[in-house]
């Protein structure tokens, strides 16, 4: 349906900024709900942010005041902002699209899944 790819992980220290984007192609991204989720080695799959077709978003608790997810649709494009990043951020972090008309918290409820980008923070 729509194929996504992310960019902008690295290896930083605690405390740095990083911002993650994730291009869209295939499909035009304002038709999409748009989240981010990550995934550290041995654990789940787990909820980040996520933005509705009406700029609308939602964070998991463990990142709100931290990082900001936005959308350009003119540049087909959603953003992560991550602010004070923690070694506990370290993860894989993927972003998805979900074609449905309820925004999701689950992997379950994601449709199109990008490969992920790396993001590593040191202590």
């Amino acid at each position: 349906q729509v194929q996504l790819v992310e960019s902008g992980g690295g290896l930083v220290q605690a405390g740095a900024s990083l911002r993650l984007s994730c291009a869209a192609s295939g499909r035009t991204l304002s038709r999409f709900i748009m989240g981010w989720f990550r995934q550290a080695p041995g654990k789940e799959r787990e909820f980040v942010a996520a933005i509705s077709r009406s700029a609308s978003t939602y964070y998991a608790d463990s990142v709100k005041g931290r990082f900001t997810i936005s959308r350009d649709n003119a540049k087909n494009t959603v953003y992560l902002q991550m602010n004070s990043l923690k070694p506990e951020d370290t993860a894989v972090y993927y972003c998805a699209a979900d074609s449905g008309l309820v925004v999701h918290t689950t992997p379950e409820g994601m449709d199109d899944w990008g490969k992920g980008t790396l993001v590593t923070v040191s202590s």
